[in-house]
Parts: C-alpha cells; structure tokens; sequence
C-alpha cells in the first residue's frame, strides 16, 4: 500500500508537492498525470526514497516478509557481455541466490528447503517466461542470445524494463514505458499490465495505456494530488464535469457576495437598517471560499502549410534501399505519396519502418530502381535523436534565426509560438528545456520553410497528453502530406487515412485497421507460443499460422466497415464533448449574467441539444463495438 500524507516538496525554491494527500491500496493500478514540470517523476524517486519530503509522511508497504516492496526500471542500461535473457534471469534475486546456495551447500536438509522453495516461486520456468516477456517487447530468438554490448540504448532500455516486468515486485513504479516501444511492443505491453496482478504506478502520456493498463488515475496539479476512478476518458469527462461544478458555484457565490455587500454598502449606517447590515457581514465573514477552479492553459501547434505542387510528389519503382551496399532491407519498393495523403507506417521494430522514411526523406539513397521527385520538393523529417542533437549551449531563438537568417524577430518568435514556446523559453538555452520543449523546438525547425512532406518518427515520445493533443489538431490542420510512425495508437487513428506495413523486407498497403492489426499481432504470437511448445510438426506448424493469419484477414474484411463505423462515431462523440466543454465554459462564465436572457436562454438550449445528440451518438456507438465484439 501506498499512503501520502500532507506531503509537502520543494527542489530549487520550486514547490512541487504542498499538503498534498493520496492512498493507493493493494493491487491497485493507477496512472500518474499531470503537465509537463509538475513533478511526477519526482513523485515516484519520492517513493523510492531518493528523495525526501520537507513535510507530511510517505508509507510504502509490501506484503508480508517483503523487504523491499518497489520495483522500478533501472536508470542505467545494462550492456556488456552478457545477454538479455542472462540480465532479465538476474532479476529475480531470490532465485538467483537459491540456484547458488543449491550449488554449494552440503546440507541434506537446506538442499530440500531450497529446491522446495524454487519449486514454490516456479524457478524452473523462469527462463521460459523471461523469454516470452522479451519477446513481447521485440527481441527475437536470436537476439535474445547476443550480447547486450551488440544492442542501441533503446533496446538496453528494453531489456531493463523486461528485468523490472520478470522480477514482479510487489508495487511496480513505471516512468513512461513505451518511449523506447514501437506500436508492437505497446500493444503487448498494454495487455501484460493490465493483467499485473500487483500493484502498479505508472506515469504516462499515453492515453491508450492509461485506458487499457490501469482502474484509477492519479492527478498532480496545483501542488496536489488527486485519485479518480477508472481510465484516463472517464477521469476527463469526471474533472471537467467537477470543475464546471465548481465554477457555477463560484459564480452563484459572487452574486450573492455582490449582492450583500451591496446591501451593507448603502444600510450600514441608517439606524433602521443597521441590525440587517451586521447580519450580512457576519455571513459575508462565515462564507467559505470555494477552490479555484484551474482551467490548465490550452497548448497550441500550429505547422506553416506549403504552396500546392503537382502530383505525385514523390514515387519510387522497385526500388531498394539499405545501408551496406549489396545488403538492402527494403527491396521491390513501388510507391506513390501525393500533397493530400496520410500515412502510418506500421511493422516490429528492426523492419525498416525508419529506413524507409530515410529514403523518403531523401537520407539514404536507393540501390537500384527508379526514384522521381517532384521539383521544388521541401521534406521535413523529425528523428527521434534529433531532440538530443540540439545546441546545448543555444537558445530556441538561436537556433530558429541560424535557419532564418535575415528574418526579423518577430518572424522568428512566431515560429516558436506555434509550437508552445512562448515568452521566457524562446531564450532559454536549449540543455535546460525539457524533453517535451526540446521536441517542440525540433518540430519547429523542421517545419521553418513549410514543407510539402513532414516525416514524423515518434514525434510524441516527451509530449505531455495535451500536447499530443495540439499535436493532433495541427496535423489535421496542415495542407501537406505526413508520413507517421509512432506507438501512440490513438495518434494514429486520428491523423493517419492509410496504412503501410513494413514487413519481410518489403512494403505493403495494410487494408485493415489498426484494432485488426492488433488482433493480427496476438495471432502472430498465439502462433509463435504453440510451435515454441512444439504443439505440431514443422510443416504442420507453418501451415497453421498461415491459416491463422488467413482467419484474421477475414475477420479484418468482414468488420471493416463496421469498424469504420465506430471510429467514426468515436471521433463525433470526441466533438460533441469538446462542443459541450465551450458551451459549459460560457454558462460559467459571470459576465453572461450580467447580459441580456437571452443569451443565458440560448446556451441553455445549444447545450441541452449538444447532450441529446450526444446520448444519441453514444448508443449507436455502444451498438457498433457490441456488433464487433460478437465478430471476435
């Protein structure tokens, strides 16, 4: 159990935590949120005890005989020689001093007790379940048998979450997981967590693990914390239910404040109305004041859209494309990117998704095949080391006017305003920015000369929820086309129109969605698990994944337009509650009381029709995923 109590953190003269209070009891799975800078991070080296609160109380407890409860993913990537299944076994401290003290001790009666007890926590099937965990996170067979030394400090990362996950403690505290995921991993991360049997703290950005992985959500804002049940959707419609409550109560309460002070203003001092006058100001002194209801700042992006070029913008006919000449990982590469189009690339890790977007973008040169680019093509790329390649030692000022010379100031700042770097941070130098403002500042320098072709590779890896968001909005508002790979599957859903699937070293359009995909994937591994047990013969083997994935493609064709269908209605109802969100904060609004009726009258009624549309939408999406899950 997790029990904070008046908690109160300052770091820098900076207060983090104030009198701030929450209990998260056993099992339970709870993401963490909050803006960018509000300190979640620090809450979970809070818990940790790498920090120490300047006031309140923290209990961290486990269950019984637990000594050390918490279990976080190691700062440091392991590397060396050893490989991830040997790091990811070595996790499990326990077992790993049994196996020794079986190989060493001489005692009949303590061999017993230790083989007893590596048959209680399941020792021998170790190896297998630390496979099946790296597996999921992308590690092939036989990667899982190289040396960690061979791998990129992505996937050490990879390997350390794998160690966390294997080890099981009995409160698992998790920092933004799926940043070094592709969408693959996500998805299996995602379902390994939702079934944790323990507790779990996870701080995410992603709104599709905080749905699926957890059943509450914890708030960091205003110095405090605040625990809402359910996924991050409900915690949305429940807090700003909560805080349009607030502020018509606030609103109800000036009005009576101006109203009595009023009254005593002008009776105070008549003798005949004196009695009534001390009445109300004792009242004025015994009302209580209602929190601010905080309405966090809306971020905002906004890319500069090209001038329109002919079709096709860029092609490519049975091209191939790698990195070692006479060793390509693409090959056969026939496609087409118009000004209009919207494309995720989907495939593992390792496939060749950002090879391909490489060669788009025109940093690697095909071998062979034919290429043909429009004239006057502009393509801006944005690589997730892009973000760690920036000028430590300049400010975003600086590094928007080394790409706009001779641009006045004003230019320069506007191009910074429309990623979210406003005032004080256009002349922050860059090594003290954020991860979240270090990628918008590289959004904005890829996209200063307005180019026809962005290339987004993870682009949301350090955004906050609201900036992913803001993000969302200005891809959708920009002219040009976009190329997209990211885990982020609701990012996806809502900018991508097509998909591509990079897969045995080829290209392919994908004709399902991304809710097919997913059930492709857990096929994929329900068919790797059943030949890894050897549950049939060689060709029997290979013949029932193909009928597998044949099943999948049917079912993907036969609920195609229904699934359709149901994002549509997804995104209507995302609408409706926004529609309904402005129209609560114009009803919150005083001034509309000082005005007109009418105008009160009027809102009234648009909101009223925005909810019975809103009922409306909502049943028939409830009809459309009970359709789907009938077809599973």
């Amino acid at each position: 159990m997790i029990q904070i109590t008046d908690m109160t953190f300052r770091i820098a003269g900076r207060t983090l935590f104030e009198s701030a209070s929450a209990t998260i009891p056993d099992g339970h799975k709870v993401g963490l949120v909050g803006r960018n800078g509000t300190g979640k991070s620090t809450l979970l080296k809070l818990l940790t005890d790498t920090y120490h609160p300047d006031g309140g109380d923290i209990v961290v407890s486990g269950g019984r005989g637990v000594e050390d409860p918490i279990g976080m993913v190691s700062q440091e990537a392991p590397s060396g020689p050893d490989t991830p299944l040997e790091v990811v076994l070595r996790a499990d401290k326990e077992r790993e001093r049994l196996i020794q003290e079986s190989e060493t001790t001489q005692d009949p009666m303590r061999i017993a007790e230790v083989q007893t007890r590596l048959a209680d926590i399941g020792a021998h099937a170790a190896p297998a379940k630390a496979a099946a965990i790296l597996a999921g996170l992308g590690f092939e067979d036989s990667m899982q048998s190289q040396p960690m030394s061979s791998f990129s400090g992505g996937w050490r990362m990879r390997v350390a979450l794998a160690a966390v996950l294997f080890a099981e403690p009995e409160i698992l505290l998790l920092d933004e997981p799926t940043n070094h995921l592709d969408l693959e991993a996500t998805v299996w991360l995602e379902t390994y967590l939702a079934r944790y049997p323990k507790t779990l703290v996870i701080v995410s950005h992603d709104r599709g693990l905080l749905n699926k992985a957890v059943d509450a959500i914890l708030h960091l804002e205003n110095n405090q914390l605040t625990l809402y049940q359910g996924g991050y959707d409900r915690f949305e419609r429940t807090r700003e239910e909560r805080l349009a409550q607030i502020e018509a109560q606030r609103t109800k309460q000036s009005a009576q404040r101006k109203h009595m002070e009023a009254f005593i203003e002008r009776f105070r001092y008549k003798a005949s109305k004196a009695r009534q006058a001390q009445s109300r100001i004792k009242a004025l002194e015994k009302m209580g004041k209602l929190p601010d209801a905080v309405n966090e700042p809306t971020t905002r992006f906004k890319f500069p859209n090209p001038e329109e070029l002919p079709p096709p913008l860029v092609t490519f006919d049975n091209a191939s494309v790698g990195y070692e000449p006479g060793k390509p990982i693409l090959r056969g590469l026939s496609l087409r990117i118009d000004g209009d189009d919207r494309i995720g690339l989907l495939g593992r890790n390792g496939n060749g998704k950002s090879t391909l977007a490489k060669l788009i973008a025109g940093r690697l040169a095909r071998f062979d095949g034919d290429e043909h680019r429009t004239a006057k093509l502009r393509v801006g790329f944005f690589a997730q080391h892009q973000v760690e390649d920036l000028d430590p030692e300049a400010t975003a000022a600086e590094h928007m006017a080394r790409l706009m010379p001779g641009a006045a100031p004003d230019k320069v700042r506007a191009r910074l305003g429309g990623v979210g770097l406003v005032q004080d941070k256009q002349t922050t130098l860059s090594k003290h920015l954020s991860g979240g403002e270090k990628a918008r500042l590289t959004l904005a320098l890829i996209t200063y000369d307005s180019p026809h072709v962005l290339i987004l590779d993870e682009p949301t890896n350090h955004l906050d929820i609201d900036a992913r968001d803001a993000l969302v909005q200005a891809m959708n508002d920009y002219t040009g086309a976009v190329i997209l790979i990211s885990h982020d599957r609701r990012l996806l859903e809502l900018t991508v129109d097509r998909l591509w699937l990079v897969s045995g070293g080829g290209v392919k359009p994908y004709d399902g969605d991304l809710d097919g995909y997913r059930d492709w994937l857990r096929q994929e591994e329900r068919a790797a698990a059943r030949a890894e047990n050897g549950s049939a013969a060689g060709p029997e083997k290979k013949n029932d994944r193909k009928q597998a994935r044949k099943d999948a493609a049917d079912r993907r064709k036969q609920t195609a337009d229904l699934r359709k269908r149901a994002r549509e209605l997804e995104k209507n109802i995302e609408k409706l509650n926004q529609r309904k969100a402005k129209l609560e904060a114009q009803l919150a609004d005083p001034k509309l009381y000082e005005g007109p009726t009418s105008d009160m009258k009027a809102l009234i009624l648009k909101k009223e029709a925005v909810n019975q549309e809103l009922e409306v939408t909502e049943a028939e999406w409830l009809e459309a995923e009970a359709a789907l899950e009938e077809t599973k």
